[in-house]
């Protein structure tokens, strides 16, 4: 047993020897009586003391820089420059020149033959007595990297990337400034609690942000409470979750693929209708100051024909078949079907608690009714810049937009005519229960070069003036106001005038100048009627004279690809309606009614006049200068009826199933080009992803 011991212990004592003694580093003089890791430390010491005695720092170099080498002590104890690395080229070219003038010192070995050795070392500059490496080991993983100045880098590998954690959702899209997407269903909910009396809230400009909502209205009480128990990852996708959600400690997005798939019939002209639409729909944030999101969509329909001669009625230059309001120019699908892509986006920036800066393509909405007659959502999207800010009892909003003309008439070389618009709207709560707002926009046409013009670009300055130092026949500026009033924490009434020309003398005369370019909005919402939770009721009664939003310079009327920016209806008509919406848990219902009567020009049997419906006309081609009334021209009634009743299946993304269906009755005097006498019932049942509007009410 004593001799077995014996002999194990020489076979440890000869591999240790044999382990120390194989490879040995290069030796500096002051190093000799080294080995093993005193003799690596040693090395290391040494030859940063030396390094820094032949580096010679640049004078014009201030602060403090990282510098990489990575060399090689050969055969002969030289030392081979294979790589310098450092933000200045200075700072190289003085490493290398430290580098060349380091003396020879004993090679490093390898069982007792000089051989190679490579180094890798960070360090700071400039270099100090009392500095040191940072060594960067083999198994670092050391390796090349090539910039655009074709030099080579050190990057040292780590587990980063399995170290991001990106499971931390947790809500944060309730409490941030993502824009919440419009849907009517959904915002008269957070109106109503918006319009207690005391909330200092402002409710006219459209979409919301999450976080400005949550300041009256408990989002993620709600969301919790329409949650479904699921265990499997499908039920929690398919009823409560978005389908994507990512977040990490300064970020966070959630993207869901939606749909709006609609299958119909139109029992009037006895065509089967259908719309199909894909989409993708994203909303994010980095950090707490910025927000970003889009949709993407993909659509093929075909409606009831009063809706197609819609389309049809606004088809743009260039062979496209026509418009479909509030979505896009249509391509032809073929047998009346049309195809039409809609994308929106936007990112806001929020510098401090009261400004937001938002820049997108989108649709905006100004006012408390269900129509608008400043700015509506019926146009499709625009790019535009927002500038908004939220102080005291002041909400004040600047809108600087580019949009299009797109009809045969106006095209130049083969493009859409363009033009802008600057929109302005101030908002004041002027008691706990009184809100007054003013509002200005002026359009201009991009003509002689002129783009952008700078003379609107300021945020707080009277546009007519502006507009008259211009020309007034190069801008249609647009003034006017608006009122809320909460009789109670249930009903609030609400109000619009606007006032695209007001000639004040033939006002008081009540002669019925043309010039009296006019319309107001009267309206009133109850909610919670005959206290009945969750049951919202609202009257509304609009009135537009005939010419107001045309202009004599036909591109400067207040449209978007022959779409009205402000009421579907354009101009020269009255309407009113009345409007129940009720909610229980995850079900709701709808039910509509309008009846209202239009003014269209007849164009036929040699009456080509302009009786000042449609905007899209010059008022040159007026009637009369005197005696315009109300719905003047072609007269044509109409009624409007809807019911509709669904079910809320996953309240993040805003998907549902619902059945819906729509009377219409349209009794011109004379059918012609514009308008024609149907009769419409048309059933619907869906699934959709509800992010858009709908406007069927035309």
């Amino acid at each position: 047993m004593n001799f077995k011991a014996l002999v194990f212990c020489m076979f440890i004592a000869t591999t240790t020897y044999a382990q120390s003694t194989i490879e040995s580093y290069p030796i500096f003089p002051d190093c000799e009586n080294r080995t093993g890791e005193s003799l690596e430390d040693c090395f290391y010491k040494q030859f940063y003391q030396t390094l820094s005695k032949a580096y010679q720092h640049p004078n014009n170099v201030v602060g403090q820089q990282n510098a990489s080498v990575r060399f090689e002590v050969n055969r002969e104890g030289d030392f081979d420059v294979i790589l310098i690395d450092a933000r200045d080229a200075q700072v190289k070219t003085a490493l290398e020149n430290a580098m060349g003038n380091l003396p020879a010192i004993t090679p490093p070995s390898y069982n007792g033959e000089p051989t190679y050795m490579q180094f890798a070392v960070n360090m700071q500059v400039p270099m100090t007595a009392a500095g040191s490496f940072s060594r960067i080991e083999d198994n670092d993983k050391i390796t090349r990297v090539q910039d655009d100045g074709d030099e080579l880098a050190f990057a040292k590998a780590n587990n980063e990337y399995t170290s991001i954690q990106s499971d931390q959702y947790d809500g944060q899209e309730l409490r941030s400034n993502a824009l919440i997407p419009m849907s009517y269903q959904r915002y008269h909910r957070y109106e109503a609690a918006m319009n207690k009396v005391g909330n200092n809230a402002h409710t006219a400009v459209k979409p919301y942000t999450f976080e400005y909502v949550s300041d009256y209205f408990d989002l993620e009480s709600e969301r919790e409470s329409l949650l479904k128990e699921s265990d499997s990852w499908l039920g929690k996708k398919l009823w409560n979750e978005h389908f994507f959600e990512v977040a990490g400690k300064d970020y966070w997005f959630v993207l869901d693929p939606g749909v709006d798939l609609q299958l119909g019939r139109d029992g009037g002209e006895g065509v089967t209708t259908f719309n199909n639409t894909r989409l993708v729909y994203l909303n994010g944030g980095v950090g707490s100051q910025l927000t970003f999101g889009a949709t993407i969509q993909e659509s093929q329909g075909r409606f009831a024909q009063y809706f197609n001669r819609e389309i049809t009625r606004r088809a743009p230059d260039g062979g496209n078949p026509g418009v479909v309001p509030g979505r896009g120019i249509a391509e032809d699908g073929g047998e009346n079907i049309y195809d039409y892509p809609v994308a929106t986006g936007y990112i806001n920036y929020k510098p401090s608690k009261y400004f937001n800066l938002q820049l997108g393509h989108g649709q905006h909405f100004i006012g408390d009714g269900y129509r608008s007659l400043v700015l509506s959502d019926n146009s499709q999207p625009f790019p535009y810049f927002k500038v908004n800010a939220k102080f005291w009892k002041i909400d004040y909003t600047v809108l600087y937009t580019s949009l299009r003309d797109v009809r045969p008439e106006v095209t130049a070389d083969d493009s859409f005519r363009t033009k802008y618009m600057t929109h302005h709207y101030l908002s004041w709560n002027a008691t706990k229960r009184l809100t007054l707002g003013v509002f200005e926009s002026v359009l201009w046409q991009d003509d002689n070069g002129r783009g952008f013009d700078f003379n609107y670009l300021n945020p707080v300055i009277f546009y007519q003036t502006v507009e008259l130092e211009t020309g007034s026949r190069g801008g249609n500026a647009l003034i006017g106001a608006t009122a809320k009033y909460k009789f109670s924490d249930w009903v609030t009434g609400y109000g619009q005038l606007v006032l695209d020309e007001l000639a004040t003398g033939s006002v008081i005369r009540g002669e019925g100048s043309y010039q009296n370019k006019s319309g107001y909005q009267l309206g009133v919402k109850y909610q919670n009627a005959f206290n009945i939770p969750n049951l919202f009721l609202q009257a509304e009664y609009n009135r537009v004279r005939p010419y107001t939003y045309s202009h004599n310079t036909i591109v400067l009327n207040y449209g978007n690809t022959n779409q009205a920016l402000a009421h579907p209806w354009g101009a020269n008509f009255y309407e009113a309606m009345l409007i129940g919406r009720y909610t229980l848990d995850r079900w709701y219902g709808i039910g509509q009614f309008i009846y209202g009567e239009r003014g269209y020009d007849f164009l036929q049997g040699g009456d080509n006049a302009y009786y000042g419906g449609n905007i899209y006309r010059t008022e040159d081609d007026r009637i009369a200068d005197d005696g315009n009334e109300l719905a003047q021209g072609n007269t044509a009634s109409i009624m409007y009826g809807r019911l509709e009743a669904g079910y809320l299946i996953n309240p993040a993304s805003n998907l549902k199933i619902y059945g819906q269906f729509i009377y219409r009755d349209m009794n011109p005097q004379v059918d012609n080009a514009q308008v024609q006498q149907a009769t419409t019932t048309w059933f619907n049942i869906g699934l959709r992803t509800d992010i858009m509007n709908w406007s069927f009410d035309r």
